[in-house]
């Protein structure tokens, strides 16, 4: 098996008693091609699936979370809220811990992908959005926004995939 040597260079700080070794890596990392490729591959699914328009994503979720029984939202001493062009309150729910992650940036700096069931979510979560005037905000990105449906129309979908 080939293996891929990645050298990360931290070179000394110049003192007057050791001559300064320009690029004499301090650390080695060995990866395997197999690894690397994973890698790449998982970066370019991630990217393919965050780039697909918000519909394209909205049907992402609703597939997603139906399949692993759990939605992924973003936690710190609370939920993170956003807000519509209107100011309708949203809370913002991904399929995985990764889209999650993505987001966790800017007003939501500090927060943290935490699971819960999508028992809880059909069950609790969506009467209560709904009771409070709270939108679901399914799949957000760094550069959108994601669906706002009501949370009858996620509840109807969601039960529609888990049917199927």
């Amino acid at each position: 098996m080939r293996r891929l040597y990645v050298a990360l260079i931290v070179p000394a700080p110049p003192n007057d008693d050791v001559a300064y070794p320009a690029l004499a890596p301090t650390k080695e990392t060995i990866l395997s091609e197999q690894t690397l490729s994973a890698i790449k591959q998982g970066a370019q699914q991630l990217a393919d699936v965050v780039t697909l328009p918000a519909t394209g994503r909205y049907q992402r979720f609703v597939e997603g979370v139906a399949a692993s029984g759990e939605v992924w939202g973003l936690y710190r001493d609370g939920w993170a809220l956003a807000k519509t062009d209107d100011g309708t309150l949203v809370f913002a729910m991904w399929p995985a811990s990764e889209f999650a992650d993505l987001c966790a940036e800017f007003e939501w700096d500090g927060y943290e992908p935490q699971a819960f069931p999508l028992d809880e979510l059909l069950n609790d979560l969506l009467p209560q959005l709904e009771e409070d005037g709270v939108l679901p905000g399914v799949f957000y990105t760094p550069g959108d926004k994601g669906l706002t449906p009501t949370a009858y129309m996620l509840r109807v979908d969601l039960e529609r995939a888990l049917k199927a």
